[in-house]
């Protein structure tokens, strides 16, 4: 237990004191510098504690060079980030990666284009060590912003372009071939997709995943979406309008298929017996809540954004001179059967 003391705060000189050290020892251990033997450690750190030493900021950042802060970017209203749970679960695997290296998470919201000078001038004032990022649309600044900077940046997604950018992404056309072959494996002949926004790669990569199974889809089978309920909704209407005939729905995302659930519903459709329906993501708050229960791709969104943060801490270990992101990466999916399809 901290030993309490007048009001004045402990030193480093105090902490050398007790563990029988140089100040400049014990610097280097607070500071996680290396060349320290683990005995000295120990001892450093039972000093530490003993006194309830807490370092200063500003001069650990002066001998470190980092402030212990990442930011991460969601390009999306702030309706939409704290009404779909896929954001609050990516939040929660970041934070839990950021929070186990005692590393501080800066949110930044990006509501509208006019927000980008401003992200850009607070990342470029030194005020955190790199970024994450996603959710990220076609044309977004934010990449060529990070490379101007020189601010190490993990995506959550692939971000759209060419550019050699380290992201972690799911398998999405892969998932999507899995739940459209599973639908066709069935006897289903007429399989609708609602797609999601088509400025996000990761919607894209669905679609083609739809399109992979089915070489010579009817074009009149497939219907913009965007990722809403609503936008589900909207979509089953006219899927539903364009081919009463279809008898299965490939939904882009789980919130989508509630909403197109919502329509069947209402138009007289028994799911799954006249439709089937598959969605994307498996959130349980979703997926286990709907009636019937929702059959869905399963990618595991808190553990993309553990990885994420993994990937971005990984790189910034190894100084600032030599920050280079380790390559991107791929996290399979699979299809989790519940009764709708």
């Amino acid at each position: 237990m901290p030993e309490q003391s007048s009001g004045r705060r402990p030193t480093l000189e105090a902490v050398a004191a007790r563990a029988g050290v140089s100040r400049a020892t014990v610097s280097r251990v607070v500071n996680g510098g290396a060349g320290v033997r683990q005995p000295v450690v120990d001892k450093v750190r039972r000093a530490v504690d003993e006194l309830g030493y807490l370092p200063n900021p500003a001069a650990r950042t002066l001998v470190t060079r980092r402030t212990g802060a990442v930011a991460v970017i969601i390009p999306e209203p702030e309706v939409r980030i704290f009404s779909d749970p896929f954001f609050s679960r990516q939040l929660r695997g970041i934070s839990k990666e950021l929070t186990a290296h005692d590393t501080q998470l800066v949110l930044l919201l990006v509501e509208g284009p006019g927000d980008y000078d401003r992200i850009a001038r607070y990342l470029a004032g030194g005020h955190v060590d790199g970024a994450l990022a996603f959710s990220l649309h076609t044309d977004d600044p934010l990449p060529r912003i990070a490379q101007r900077i020189g601010l190490p940046t993990v995506y959550g997604g692939r971000p759209d372009g060419s550019a050699a950018v380290a992201y972690v992404d799911a398998d999405n056309r892969g998932g999507a071939r899995t739940a459209v072959r599973f639908l066709a494996d069935q006897g289903r002949r007429s399989i609708a997709h609602i797609t999601g926004p088509a400025d996000q790669t990761s919607a894209a990569d669905r679609l083609a995943g739809y399109r992979d199974v089915l070489l010579d889809g009817d074009p009149a089978l497939v219907a913009d979406g965007d990722f809403t309920v609503e936008g589900g909704a909207r979509a089953m209407a006219v899927l539903l309008e364009r081919r009463p005939d279809l008898d299965a729905v490939f939904a882009a995302n789980d919130l989508a298929a509630v909403g197109a659930l919502r329509v069947l519903r209402e138009q007289g459709r028994r799911v799954p017996e006249d439709v089937a329906l598959i969605g994307f993501d498996d959130m349980p708050s979703i997926a286990e809540s709907t009636d019937p229960p929702l059959t869905t791709v399963h990618q595991d969104i808190e553990g993309m954004g553990r990885l994420m943060a993994r990937l971005l801490l990984r790189g910034l270990d190894r100084g600032p001179s030599e920050a280079v992101l380790p390559s991107s990466v791929i996290t399979p999916t699979r299809l989790v059967r519940r009764t709708s399809a």
